[in-house]
């Protein structure tokens, strides 16, 4: 059995089971213009007169994730 004809079955068994193929792209957060986007929209916050409250914000979300954890 090809490897083409073999993709089909498992496409289809999914298929029967109610699922859907969906693509998705997203960003290459390898690339370097990811990279640098990325630093320059946090320097951007960091400079923000509304730092501290974002950081701030930031920080009571990632405790409750922490928190939800235990």
């Amino acid at each position: 059995m090809t490897s083409r004809a073999r993709v089909h079955e498992y496409r289809q068994r999914l298929r029967a089971q109610g699922l859907r193929p969906v693509q998705i792209w997203v960003p290459d957060s390898r690339s370097a213009s990811f990279t640098a986007a990325a630093h320059a929209q946090s320097l951007a916050v960091a400079a923000s007169e509304h730092a501290d409250g974002d950081q701030g914000f930031v920080e009571a979300l990632a405790w409750d994730i922490d928190e939800a954890g235990e």
